[in-house]
């Protein structure tokens, strides 16, 4: 097993970092085999980002244009239920040209060499599920992450979220509990080689196994609800 502390760019919580290293200690006494291992990514977290922004909000205006194409104008009609983080991608996205889309895909393609090669020599990669612990829901319902983190600023819509680089990449991945801190939980991120998802459910059987994360669920039951 390859394990990543940051996917060599993000700043991470020191009690994140903490939490994931105690929860790998499980694989270790079940007889794994755990390296700490560098992915070779040398873009700045804040341009891989931008970069997924820019992608993802593609996608989502082809889907906008074909909804308004058959008669739902969302931004017409309800554009002021959009964040205006949301709207201001829309904007910057529309401005995109042709060399833009084609360089951020070269982007994407780096991320994806770098995972294939970590897992052409190992079975599986881990990681922090997120680089900071859990934030307070806003209260006009627009929750964003924080601006910075150990002193580096993040993109705080997604530069705390470690599993949007498997959006790049296609590799099977899940988040698992991987402990608590402070009382809140931690999550742990298993990433697969392509196609292998088997090995990633296994992964995160084993570790059910072996650190039952049943018992967190009562703090979520004991948990009281505003009003």
């Amino acid at each position: 097993m390859a394990y990543s502390p940051d996917l060599d760019v993000f700043p991470v919580d020191r009690r994140i970092a903490e939490a994931v290293r105690r929860a790998l200690l499980a694989f270790e006494e079940a007889g794994a085999h755990v390296e700490e291992v560098k992915l070779g990514i040398t873009r700045s977290q804040r341009e891989l980002s931008d970069v997924w922004s820019r992608l993802y909000m593609l996608l989502n205006l082809q889907a906008i244009e074909n909804m308004k194409r058959d008669g739902i104008d969302l931004f017409g009609q309800h554009r002021d239920d959009f964040p205006p983080e949301y709207l201001d991608w829309v904007e910057k996205t529309k401005r995109m040209s042709g060399p833009d889309f084609f360089r951020d895909q070269a982007v994407r393609s780096e991320v994806y060499d770098a995972f294939q090669n970590v897992l052409d020599k190992f079975d599986l990669l881990v990681t922090p599920t997120l680089a900071c612990p859990p934030v307070d829901n806003a209260g006009d319902g627009n929750t964003i992450g924080p601006k910075a983190i150990n002193g580096v600023d993040i993109d705080p819509l997604i530069g705390w979220c470690l599993t949007y680089f498997v959006n790049f990449t296609g590799h099977p991945a899940a988040s698992i509990p991987a402990g608590l801190s402070d009382g809140l939980p931690v999550g742990m991120q298993i990433i697969g080689r392509r196609n292998a998802d088997f090995d990633v459910l296994a992964a995160s059987a084993a570790f059910e196994r072996l650190r039952p994360w049943q018992d967190i669920y009562r703090i979520c039951r004991e948990r009281p609800l505003k009003a």
